[in-house]
Parts: structure tokens; sequence; C-alpha cells
């Protein structure tokens, strides 16, 4: 059978930073802890039930928000609740996200305790001037503490997260951020591109930014300095040591399959191929998700969106995929995906080497236009 992820959604944080368009909302009160684990093993018992899973989960991935601000306590009950209504592999990667805060780093020694393999830091800059520009609560010195007393307490697995193309800032380079990285030696780190999104403070009152031009050239020289030091580009925006890959999110991108529970989580289940994908998505609101558990209903995808939505998901990493994959996890032939495929093979966008389609290092940099050729 199919590998299984679950994804848990913690949706509080500190405060909203100006450019994150995730579902997070400032804590204004305190936490409604266990009414909401309450919510969560409810809401995963009625999604095994609805999606009859059978199989083991293999990846666990609590995101947020910012779900380190909910005590090891909370976290256990939910990781005990979990084990008790289903198997989990037995070398599941189990990852919760966190913040560098000296509040959240404190209960990283109980995390590990109890379960949690995997850290995911949410340090995005290493520059005091930077993480002030972005809202962040944490300095560039807790941010490297964090790090610290993460492998200190056993967290041989763990994150970092960085942006670049960040405000413009005198003497600021994103390489800065990158050689602080490298000295941490984190296993992973995904290193993204500040978009200003719609409905967000940034998006409203946009920060001065460095020209496109500029941005391209010290993505390319980061990209270079983190190769250098071990770290391989697997995906758009995540780069790893041997063996270190996140498993979780590169199950999304090879369009598996995963549960998906907690206020905003989305979820994506197959029942049968091609004609029995379902997404679902949780209410957005902490209160109306646990007052309606039960009530949303997944959506049956069309067969013939299933191309696309491939697409959009594989091409992101730099393996690419095989025809037998593609099979495999749409119930479809490699015809569905044509005639987008052959126009990227002939312009140059998409290799076909080994059995695998993959991108091009030209159509590397122009995910967008690969993805428009197979629109209908």
């Amino acid at each position: 059978m199919p590998s299984i992820s679950l994804y848990i959604h913690i949706p509080w944080c500190i405060k909203k930073c100006p450019y994150c368009d995730f579902n997070s909302h400032a804590v204004k009160a305190e936490l409604p802890e266990k009414r909401y684990i309450d919510a969560l093993l409810q809401d995963l018992s009625l999604d095994l039930t609805r999606f009859i899973v059978r199989q083991p989960i293999e990846t666990i991935f609590i995101g947020g928000g910012t779900p380190s601000l909910f005590s090891p306590e909370a976290i256990d009950r939910l990781l005990c609740g979990i084990r008790r209504q289903t198997r989990l592999a037995e070398n599941a990667e189990i990852t919760l996200e966190a913040n560098p805060g000296t509040f959240e780093s404190g209960k990283f020694a109980e995390f590990r305790a109890i379960g949690i393999n995997r850290l995911s830091i949410g340090v995005q800059s290493f520059n005091d001037a930077q993480l002030k520009k972005l809202g962040r609560v944490h300095s560039a010195a807790e941010a490297i503490q964090s790090a610290e007393i993460a492998q200190r307490v056993g967290f041989s697995n763990f994150n970092l997260d960085l942006m670049f193309g960040l405000p413009e800032i005198s003497g600021y380079s994103s390489l800065s951020d990158i050689r602080t990285a490298i000295d941490i030696n984190p296993t992973h780190i995904s290193f993204y591109q500040l978009t200003l999104e719609p409905n967000t403070y940034f998006h409203k009152f946009p920060p001065q930014l460095p020209g496109e031009e500029s941005i391209f050239a010290g993505q390319m020289q980061c990209q270079a300095l983190l190769e250098s030091a071990g770290y391989w580009q697997y995906e758009i925006s995540a780069y790893s040591k041997l063996g270190a890959q996140c498993r979780h999110n590169r199950n999304y991108w090879q369009f598996g399959d995963y549960l998906g529970i907690g206020a905003g989580a989305h979820g994506k289940m197959s029942l049968a191929l091609p004609f029995e994908v379902y997404r679902s998505v949780k209410p957005k609101s902490p209160e109306l998700y646990m007052h309606t558990l039960g009530e949303e209903k997944p959506v049956l995808c069309e067969a013939d969106n299933l191309p696309i939505e491939f697409a959009m998901n594989h091409f992101r990493l730099k393996e690419g995929f095989t025809e037998v994959h593609y099979r495999a996890a749409t119930g479809l032939s490699l015809d569905s995906l044509q005639p987008g495929l052959e126009q990227c093979i002939a312009q140059g966008l998409v290799d076909f080497t080994d059995g695998h389609y993959r991108c091009s290092e030209h159509g590397w940099n122009f995910l967008d236009t690969i993805l428009e050729k197979f629109i209908r």
C-alpha cells in the first residue's frame, strides 16, 4: 500500500508576522490546549474512518502557527492519542515546528523525550535588523542558541528556515545568513524567497526590496555556497545533507496521500485512482474548527485536474519522475501529460534521461512557464 503522512496544524503564535499568509492567530488569552488536542484526536478518528486508512503513518508534521508554544505534556497526549488510533511506521519521521525564542527552546529536551525526532526552527535571518523588519520576536543570538540547544539535547536531524530577497539594509547579505547556518551544521536548510502574499501586512504596505536581478544573483551565490558545504538542493527551496531530506515534504511533492487535521489543515487521499481522489480543508477559525468537527465534506478531484496537480508538485523535485511513478500516483497514462510534456522537452525546459522526466537547468528557473504548458 502507498505510504501516508499526517499533517497537524496548531494555529497560534506569539505575534502575526507581516509576511505570513499561513493560518496563524496571535495569542490573546490562555491557549486552549486540552480542548484543541481533544478536537485534533476526534478529527483524526473521523478521517481515519472516512478514508478507510489501514496503512501505517510514515511521517507526522506538526506545523503552524508556532506548535512549540504548546506544552510538552499536550504534545505528548496528542502523540499518545495518535498511537492509540492508528499505527506509526517503526521509523516514522515526526517533525515539530519551533521558534528560536528562549520560551520554546527551553522545551526541546522534553519534546525529544516524548518522540519528536526532527525540529524545524523558524530562523528566517541571523541579522537583528532584518529580524526586526520581518516582525520576528527572537534575536540572532537566540536563533544560534536554539540550534545549539537542539543539538545538545539530541536532535541529530533538524532544519533551519531562512529567507532571501529580504528588505534592503545597508551592508546586509543573505550570504552572511547562509555562512552562519553552515557553521551551525544542521542536517537540512530551507531557503526560500520572501514574497508579498495577498492579505498580509507586507502586501498592503510593501517594504523596499532588492531588484529581481540582484535577488537572483544573490540566490545563485548562496546556492553555490550551500553546495560546496555539502547541502544538496533536492527541491526548489530545500537543501539537505546526504540522507536527510524531509520525508514528509517529499511525500507532498511526490503527489502522495496525507491526512490533514487542525484548523485550516489540508489533506489529500486517494481511495481509487483516478476517479476517487479527495481533497479536504478544515475550517480556519480555531473556535469554528473545534465546534464543527465532521461537518465539512471532502471534495472529489476531477481526474482531468490530476496531471497539472502532479506536475505542480513533482517538477519541484530535482530528481523528476518516471512513467511508472506517474501511473502509480494518478492512475492515468502518460498520454494525459501531453502535449505539455513534449512542448517542454522541445523548448529545453524538461530533460528526459534514464527514464526520468525532470526540469533542465534552464527550466529549473522557469517553473511557472513549465506549469503553464499543462493547464487546459
